[in-house]
């Protein structure tokens, strides 16, 4: 089923079956994998490939990957679907996001129960109207491990989107009046934040039979900069991933 790379690695994020594990967390930026890796015991590099750098280390004894999964959804869904077949069967992402609620303010953490599906990478595993929603017991288990951060912490509906300048300049778009006219809807309709992989991960897990869930780091809120609120950028992302980190812990021992 999958394409192999040299000797038997997965062909796009450079992994042997024989490393894998059962738990990863994912980020977008290869930059942020060794970072993240460092909260877990005996951390080591495992593999680097195009945009997926991997790491591995332990949590309470048991082998955990960090591996990056780049921008947008088709490569979330080539990292999932690899990573699945190196034995993973949970996954959760830690990713950055722009806040939409006027009340999520840089610096929050966002938890995704679901994800609007603005995307199209989704659309090839299960019809649109199939919700993107996040694993029930890893969602908790990202809740309980929020509650020891000093951070405001929201749960609820993220939009995911392929196009991140279609969010930040949809008047210089041709179809500007339908971008402007759904970014309303979604703001109406409750939705804190706004990323670019959650639905295709939920989706790529529904499909495949994995657990997945997404904790997000707010850099930023448009909203709150348009009505004149306090918005000063927050780019240190530590508290998603260790919250990550202590959510694995939790499932380990459920």
């Amino acid at each position: 089923m999958f394409l192999k790379f040299n000797e038997q690695a997965m062909f796009h994020i450079g992994l042997k079956p024989e490393q894998g594990a059962e738990y990863a967390i994912l980020t977008g930026d290869p930059g942020r994998v060794e970072k993240i890796a460092g909260l877990l015991d005996q951390s080591e590099f495992v593999a680097s490939k195009r945009e997926y750098t991997t790491w591995a280390g332990n949590i309470s004894g048991k082998r955990v990957l960090v591996t990056s999964h780049g921008i947008g959804g088709p490569s979330t869904a080539i990292c999932a679907e690899e990573l699945s077949a190196c034995g993973v069967h949970t996954m959760i992402r830690v990713g950055t996001c722009g806040g939409m609620a006027q009340s999520v303010c840089p610096g929050d953490l966002v938890i995704a129960n679901a994800a609007i599906r603005q995307e199209g990478t989704s659309q090839e595993y299960l019809p649109i109207a199939f919700p993107a929603v996040s694993d029930y017991c890893v969602t908790t288990a990202l809740s309980q491990a929020a509650r020891h951060t000093e951070k405001a912490v929201h749960v609820g509906v993220v939009q995911c989107k392929d196009s991140f300048y279609g969010q930040h300049s949809p008047e210089e778009s041709p179809v500007s009046f339908q971008l402007q006219n759904q970014w309303q809807a979604w703001l109406r309709g409750g939705c804190f934040a706004s990323e670019m992989e959650s639905a295709a991960l939920f989706i790529v897990a529904a499909a495949r039979g994995l657990r997945a869930g997404c904790i997000l780091h707010v850099i930023w809120n448009q909203e709150r900069e348009a009505a004149g609120l306090p918005n000063t950028p927050v780019h240190d992302t530590s508290s998603a991933a260790i919250t990550a980190v202590e959510a694995i812990k939790i499932l380990m021992n459920s």
